[in-house]
């Protein structure tokens, strides 16, 4: 295939979002690295890893020919002023040429937003377009055992399939520990597998894994990536309008709401409904919504509360 100088090896990227969206997440709040993934820095890396591959000398003769991102989005109206912040995402991945699939988020188990055939639609998508567009290497940034199908199905067409993943655990709010692996089945099946977590942290830092991370203000999505799970009213909550009160500290992803009655409360970076935590600032007016941490009261054996629905006010 790339025993020609002139070749081009025609590459296709294929994106679980709400995956890319948690890995995106972890290198913001919980990595040292603080910042999130640059999907410009990604692409480069992915073609900077192929032509090491396949013994490319020049970076050019590996192109990015398709690209495409997929995932759950709710309602405009269940997502209210987070409207106009995926819009800051969306204008992101149009400068990457990236094509944006969504389907509607459902309850699914335990009464909870769940995405419901992503990663089908996903897997048809890239099946088809590997044969229309005869993509040499079809890179996966997923980490699900469901996609192994669609690996097997590329491999009988002579696709070479690339999976981008990450593998990675941290303490969430409630102080237990919230897990991300990759599918061991999906590892075996690709031809190359491309583990990011060790590239990162296992090996020297170079300028191809520095430009992973968000550096300019203008590819800071934060609010792009937003919450995408819109949070369920809850029955219990005080009053519609929330309580009224300001941010009294800020830590690394999370921080606390002054409430004397309570001892202060609580609130994580993804319940915020229209402010990027990296925007927030101590003094800053709020309100909120409130509820018992349970988890937390019950390790503390003290009541322990938790905001949601935290928007700043203007």
């Amino acid at each position: 295939m790339n025993s020609q100088k002139n070749n081009i090896v025609r590459v296709g990227i294929f994106y679980d979002g709400y995956y890319f969206y948690k890995v995106s997440n972890y290198y913001k709040y919980e990595h040292t690295r603080k910042a999130r993934i640059s999907i410009s820095g990604l692409h480069d890396f992915i073609r900077h890893e192929i032509a090491s591959i396949l013994h490319i000398e020049d970076i050019r003769h590996c192109q990015i020919i398709d690209a495409h991102y997929f995932k759950g989005r709710s309602s405009a109206k269940e997502m209210g002023e987070k409207v106009q912040s995926e819009r800051v995402f969306e204008d992101i991945l149009m400068r990457e040429n990236i094509v944006n699939h969504y389907l509607p988020l459902r309850y699914g188990v335990n009464d909870t937003w769940q995405e419901k055939g992503i990663d089908v639609w996903l897997a048809l998508e890239a099946y088809e377009l590997a044969i229309y567009k005869q993509f040499d290497v079809l890179v996966l940034v997923a980490g699900d055992g469901d996609y192994v199908p669609l690996v097997r199905k590329l491999n009988t067409l002579g696709t070479q399939v690339m999976l981008i993943c990450w593998d990675y655990s941290y303490y969430n709010e409630n102080g237990t520990i919230t897990e991300t692996r990759t599918s061991r089945q999906l590892l075996e099946e690709v031809l190359y597998p491309i583990v990011m977590n060790e590239r990162i942290d296992r090996q020297p830092s170079t300028d191809i894994i520095d430009e992973l991370f968000v550096r300019d203000r203008r590819e800071n999505y934060a609010e792009g990536m937003g919450n995408m799970l819109p949070l369920k009213e809850e029955a219990e909550a005080p009053q519609d309008d929330g309580q009224i009160s300001t941010i009294i500290s800020l830590k690394d992803g999370f921080g606390f709401i002054k409430d004397e009655k309570i001892n202060n409360v609580f609130f994580y970076y993804d319940t915020l409904t229209n402010k990027d935590f990296d925007e927030l600032e101590v003094g800053m007016k709020v309100t909120y919504l409130c509820e018992e941490d349970e988890e937390r009261s019950k390790r503390d054996e003290a009541p322990r509360y938790r905001a949601y629905k935290v928007t700043v006010l203007d």
